[in-house]
Parts: structure tokens; sequence; C-alpha cells
């Protein structure tokens, strides 16, 4: 199980994702709570004129912080899909 969530997180690290320019990122992203629970520190992220181009019916858009060593993990208990880097996250696209 280890061997598949380091193989997860090699792929979400080298997967291709646009980047965001400095001043677009985390300051002014929308963060709530946790994803999965309070704690979790995968959050969703809420809409504004950042987000809403990710956003989409019967997904969630969540951010994980950069470097989080649970984002493989999350990647494959959610089946997420990365979408962009923004000052300090990572967006994910979460099916519902």
């Amino acid at each position: 199980m280890k061997a598949f969530a380091l193989i997860c997180v090699s792929t979400v690290l080298l997967s291709a994702c646009q980047q965001v320019p400095f001043g677009a990122g985390a300051g002014s992203l929308p963060l709530m709570s946790g994803y999965r629970n309070r704690a979790d520190k995968c959050v969703r992220v809420g809409e504004n004129e950042f987000t809403n181009q990710y956003l989409e019916d019967g997904t969630d858009l969540v951010g994980c912080p950069m470097g989080y060593e649970g984002t493989g993990l999350f990647v494959f208990e959610t089946e997420a899909s990365q979408l962009a880097d923004a000052q300090g996250y990572v967006l994910f696209s979460v099916p519902r």
C-alpha cells in the first residue's frame, strides 16, 4: 500500500498542471473547511473570479497544500484530478 501511495504522489507531482501567477493564489482562494473531515488538510475551495473556471456540476473543488504527504492517498481515495497550482495549494476536481 505504501508503494502505491508513493506512486500516486509521484504521479501527482509530475503531472502537468497550470501554474497560476503569484498574486492569484492562496491569498485570494476562498478556502473552506476540511474536505473529508474538519481536520483534513485538503479543504473545499469556494467560488470567486479565479476558481469559477474550475467549477463543474457533479464535482467539488478541493485544494491540498503543496508538498502535503497525504496528497497521493487523497487522490487515490477520492479519484481527484489535478487542475492547477495556486500559491501554496494544488487544486483538484473531485467527483461527488
